[in-house]
């Protein structure tokens, strides 16, 4: 063998190989290779994936102004009805007035002048009370003469009047109020039966079927 060609050979199998001049490959290439067929277009896909974000924004906005909105209204129903419960304790003390002012009729009172004048001092705190509860927004209701509508008024008994429609409120035991569109208290009534019956009285009557004290609807919000 030629001494020549085997030192060639041996530097061919010691020395090192250089893969500098080698081109080397792209990794996002490969990822990007297997993620996309060559059919796809890029520029639809790209589209699609705006497309994606800009509804996940407009969820999100809507999302963001319906929490705004949630808050808002809880916010002005806080101070629109902070004063609730001060009111309900109040209406004590407008009922114990006017039982007051019923317990002294205005004949008898005339007929002493310190009954009287008593009497009179009692009706102006009264007048006074009801005035303030008007200010602030506190109605009071009283239904002498109106259908039953129980969402407002309690029915507590019936009374024969074959005269007056069935389901009309003949007697107020205790009048209602509202706090702006709240109900704070159902008016306590006595309701006629007997009478004509109306187009829309089913429902709206004391005794079997109808409306029992404590059946009335509550429409707090």
């Amino acid at each position: 063998m030629d001494k020549t060609a085997v030192e060639n050979d041996e530097d061919v199998a010691g020395s090192p190989v250089d893969l500098s001049d080698e081109p080397l490959v792209d990794l996002s290439d490969v990822r990007h290779a297997g993620a996309m067929s060559p059919d796809e277009d890029p520029v639809a896909l790209l589209e699609g994936e705006v497309r994606s974000l800009k509804d996940q924004l407009l969820r999100a906005m809507a999302e963001t102004e319906n929490v705004r909105r949630r808050s808002q209204r809880e916010r002005e129903d806080s101070v629109k009805y902070a004063a609730a419960s001060v009111v309900k304790d109040l209406l004590g003390v407008a009922d114990n007035l006017q039982r007051a002012l019923e317990s002294v009729p205005a004949e008898l009172a005339a007929e002493n002048e310190q009954m009287n004048n008593l009497r009179l001092g009692v009706e102006m705190t009264q007048k006074e009370l009801l005035a303030a509860f008007e200010r602030h927004n506190i109605r009071l209701i009283d239904p002498l003469g109106q259908k039953l509508d129980p969402h407002q008024h309690e029915a507590m008994f019936e009374i024969e009047d074959p005269e007056k429609p069935t389901g009309t409120v003949i007697q107020v035991i205790q009048p209602g109020y509202r706090l702006h569109d709240r109900l704070l208290r159902p008016a306590r009534v006595g309701i006629s039966k007997g009478g004509p019956k109306t187009a829309a009285s089913g429902g709206g009557t004391a005794g079997s079927g109808g409306a029992e004290p404590g059946d009335t609807v509550d429409t707090q919000a």
